[in-house]
């Protein structure tokens, strides 16, 4: 009985442990953030709003959005706007992604069952120490609200 306590003791520990390795943080991920969009599906208008990303140290800096959907996006792809506003340089920067959720034999690309996660590349910036990032995503479709987005997010990594 304290033998099975032992080896059941030594399997809690080394689960905890592959735990906390396989959720620590990535060193090189500066900033993720998702956003919510409406219930009702996500309006053009609706702009969503990654502000005040400050860098701390010089270096390039990939950023990627995430999105997540579900079965009830009615599109084989999405198209985003992305705005950027880098200070204290005052630069500005406008980007048009296209994101390939279905490919042309209509299989999910993404990862997931109910709700399916994508991450697309977006640009690769030279930031330096001290930098801040204010980012707004919208999309860009003929549809003016669109259903089956749960979440946007950004990702800016070293």
């Amino acid at each position: 009985m304290v033998r099975v306590r032992r080896i059941l003791s030594i399997g809690y520990v080394l689960l905890v442990m592959a735990g906390c390795v396989l959720t620590a943080c990535n060193r090189n991920t500066i900033y993720s953030h998702y956003e919510s969009t409406s219930l009702e599906g996500w309006e053009r208008s609706d702009t969503l709003f990654f502000e005040d990303i400050v860098v701390k140290a010089t270096a390039d800096y990939k950023e990627e959005i995430g999105l997540r959907i579900n079965d009830e996006f009615p599109f084989m792809s999405l198209f985003l706007v992305v705005e950027q506003h880098i200070r204290p340089m005052n630069t500005y920067r406008t980007d048009t992604v296209s994101c390939r959720l279905i490919d042309q034999n209509g299989y999910v690309k993404g990862r997931g069952l109910s709700y399916y996660q994508y991450n697309f590349h977006l640009t690769t910036l030279h930031l330096n120490a001290g930098d801040t990032l204010d980012i707004r995503v919208r999309h860009n479709m003929k549809r003016e609200i669109l259903p089956g987005i749960a979440n946007i997010g950004m990702t800016i990594s070293k």
